[in-house]
């Protein structure tokens, strides 16, 4: 468990928990802003809770990009594309990070085999209270690995330095 003592510890480590920086624009700016709301939950631990809601917007902005054209329309929720991502882009627990780092699993949450699954997490805080329970310890994390992830091949086939502004 990790423990933080001082504001400048909090800000380097959520500051340290960034997206590949060739990640197109508007997924960068959409996590910057989770990680932003993950900053000020240090003063007040409720606007945590909206971090976590602009997290999880920013994956289903990412999945939406990356498998959408791979799911037929009707078919296309948040919850479907995070299955396709595990289904058939072949995610597993070995090639999150964080899991690797730590140990467990978090493919269940991702697939919805395991609940709340990030797909229902995001509904009730998107259609039901934000604010509503403690915080979900490494969600941030669980996220940032999630759309390196689904951006792997994006990322090798962009060079270092390259800002891409718009999702293709």
């Amino acid at each position: 468990m990790i423990q933080f003592n001082e504001p400048n510890e909090w800000r380097r480590f959520v500051v340290g928990l960034g997206i590949d920086p060739r990640i197109p624009d508007i997924v960068q700016a959409k996590f910057r802003r989770a990680q932003a709301l993950y900053l000020l939950g240090w003063i007040d631990l409720d606007v945590l809770k909206a971090g976590e809601l602009a997290a999880l917007i920013a994956l289903e902005l990412t999945v939406m990009d990356r498998y959408g054209g791979q799911v037929p329309k009707k078919k296309r929720s948040f919850a479907a594309l995070l299955k396709h991502m595990v289904d058939v882009d072949l995610l597993d627990d070995a090639q999150i990070p964080m899991i690797v780092r730590t140990g467990g699993t978090a493919i269940g949450f991702v697939t919805g085999e395991s609940e709340p699954s990030l797909s229902q997490r995001r509904n009730g805080m998107a259609h039901g209270d934000p604010f509503d329970g403690l915080p979900i310890g490494g969600l941030l994390e669980l996220v940032r690995d999630l759309i390196n992830y689904a951006y792997r091949d994006f990322i090798a086939n962009t060079p270092t330095g390259l800002r891409v502004s718009h999702l293709g």
